[in-house]
């Protein structure tokens, strides 16, 4: 595993990287990085702890959101490829496992690195 050094509301951290994942991780260092510092401006909070909390909690809100969406969309490409609502999946197209399973595929490369 890779060692990269990445800086976080102006400290330096070395991180561990998987082979392949140093754009990824340094785009999530970012976007923490940026999540943290818009805390901080603010002026509201001072202490690092909680600013990383409340930035993690503002970072995992958003995901949560995202992959509700992402359900959501789901549901609805499966009701237009069964042609029918999506509680009523019980009458499913043969193609719909694979559907799904290529879904979950896709979802499944979110890009946790840590």
């Amino acid at each position: 595993m890779k060692q990269i050094e990445v800086q976080i509301m102006g400290q330096s951290y070395l991180l561990g990287c998987p082979e392949g994942g140093e754009e990824q991780l340094r785009s999530a260092v970012e976007r923490v990085d940026a999540a943290m510092c818009k805390i901080r401006d603010a002026g509201k909070v001072k202490a690092r702890d909680r600013i990383a909390v409340l930035a993690s909690l503002n970072l995992a809100f958003d995901l949560v959101q995202s992959e509700a969406a992402t359900s959501a969309a789901a549901a609805a490409l499966l009701a237009v490829t069964t042609g029918a609502a999506p509680e009523n999946s019980g009458t499913t197209d043969p193609r719909v496992p694979q559907l799904i399973h290529r879904l979950d595929q896709a979802l499944a490369g979110d890009g946790h690195l840590l």
